[in-house]
């Protein structure tokens, strides 16, 4: 089980959208992060088949994943997830799977398994217009699964959640990455960080690190710092180096920041997270596609 990318690269008009992206991908969660207008949507567009790239071509096992076999092995939970509001979650699933060609003995069970496995069960028989957003998700995520797919793309599948629901599909997401390929995009760095095995960044079409959290977190490690300053030396430090938070506190502003050496005499150095990570590469917003 492999998903190669080879010098993918995907413009529209003037905006290079993707620019030679080259993966592997093995069976696993991969978490996606970028900025709104890094290319995310784009990359799993063309993984999905439903784009084509300008140049370079995307692979499973070895196989081109514009070919009809690879829909069969493709589960794909988008960004903007379209439903029939006066549909139960049950009659949803049996005509999603009508669509796919699944027998209907054999969609019948399995979406009452995927209910299950989705803790919407109890909800099967009402209509999909009284859940809540992250009841709709946890379906749009077992659409996705009718096919017992082997490839599982997800696009910014928790925005929206409470912190409640997002742990919980979370959870969801990890047990599934046991036994497929699971690309996960969000630009919600806490839920990459708890559950990806390897954590790809995007930036201008490219991706520009990739690996293990603990693998990827070394571009910062050592170089965070959290120090108390007055109004006047805090707005010196954050126009000398990138902030990644501010915050008024009763003795003067308290500043985490990026450096390589420490930054002010009172600056104590701190453990580095994934969002400082995040923060320090997108600190200005990306914009287009």
């Amino acid at each position: 089980m492999e998903l190669i990318f080879d010098r993918v690269t995907k413009q529209y008009k003037n905006k290079l959208a993707v620019d030679r992206v080259s993966l592997s991908l093995k069976q696993g969660v991969y978490g996606l992060l970028g900025a709104n207008g890094a290319g995310k949507t784009t990359l799993m567009r063309m993984m999905c088949g439903v784009l084509k790239p300008d140049s370079g071509e995307i692979l499973y096992d070895g196989r081109k994943v514009e070919e009809e076999a690879y829909r069969d092995i493709l589960g794909y939970l988008p960004q903007e997830f379209g439903y029939y509001p006066d549909f139960s979650a049950m009659d949803f699933l049996m005509y999603l799977a009508s669509l796919k060609g699944i027998p209907r003995k054999q969609a019948r069970g399995t979406a009452l398994e995927l209910l299950e496995l989705t803790d919407l069960s109890p909800v099967a028989k009402k209509k999909i217009k009284t859940f809540s957003g992250g009841m709709k998700q946890r379906l749009g995520i077992a659409q996705a699964l009718l096919n017992d797919p082997k490839v599982l793309v997800l696009d910014e599948p928790t925005a929206g959640l409470d912190p409640k629901e997002r742990v919980r599909f979370r959870n969801l997401i990890s047990r599934l990455g046991t036994e497929r390929i699971v690309l996960l995009s969000t630009h919600i760095v806490s839920d990459v960080e708890h559950i990806a095995d390897v954590i790809l960044v995007m930036k201008g079409g490219a991706i520009i690190h990739q690996g293990s959290f603990s693998e990827i977190i070394q571009v910062i490690d050592g170089k965070v710092w959290e120090c108390t300053a007055d109004s006047k030396t805090a707005e010196e430090l954050s126009k000398a180096y990138p902030v990644l938070n501010i915050r008024e506190g009763q003795n003067g502003t308290l500043l985490r920041l990026v450096c390589q050496e420490k930054p002010a005499e009172t600056a104590v150095s701190v453990v580095a997270s994934l969002e400082d990570l995040y923060l320090y590469y997108f600190s200005e917003t990306e914009q287009g596609k």
